[in-house]
């Protein structure tokens, strides 16, 4: 495993993208909707740098199980997601891959009738989307490598950590 993105380097571009959001949120109502599990670390650590009052809701979807390095069929639970109704939410999700879990949690989300729907991700792997859909706000583009930490895992491991790794083979 070797590093990729340091624990400071997160802060600091956590810390921009609060005040951001901050800033294009001023004086909206504003959801923040963290997809389980892996923007969970994400979620914490934005909504904090968000100075705005915020309605925090989660939604539940997984590609990658056990130690599978592709996506598989995606599953979606949805019974943590508030009312957001004529609301401005913001998806947050860890990585945006392929696209195909952003691109389809923006379609259910769609459904409860919010006024608007942006997202947000940790990072954003080059070369690796099949959707037409961009995150409207990235913090860090990243190699197509297999990364872990910040709340991304392998295998449910690795998510502790408080920086990006990128496994190599002999990690897998």
């Amino acid at each position: 495993m070797r590093p990729l993105i340091t624990s400071s380097e997160i802060e600091q571009e956590v810390a921009k993208l609060g005040s951001t959001i901050a800033d294009d949120y001023q004086g909206r109502r504003l959801t923040v909707l963290g997809v389980l599990t892996g923007s969970i670390v994400l979620l914490a650590d934005l909504i904090r740098r968000i100075d705005l009052p915020l309605q925090v809701g989660l939604i539940q979807a997984a590609s990658y199980r056990g130690r599978t390095t592709t996506p598989g069929p995606l599953a979606i639970n949805q019974d943590f997601l508030p009312e957001i109704r004529d609301r401005n939410v913001l998806l947050i999700d860890d990585i945006f891959d392929t696209g195909q879990t952003l691109s389809r949690l923006v379609e259910i989300v769609q459904q409860a009738k919010p006024a608007e729907i942006r997202t947000a991700v940790l990072l954003l792997k080059k070369g690796r989307s099949t959707v037409e859909m961009r995150p409207d706000y990235v913090c860090f583009p990243i190699p197509d490598e297999f990364v872990v930490g910040y709340g991304l895992d392998y295998n449910d491991e690795y998510r502790h950590l408080p920086y990006i790794a990128a496994l190599d083979e002999s990690d897998l």
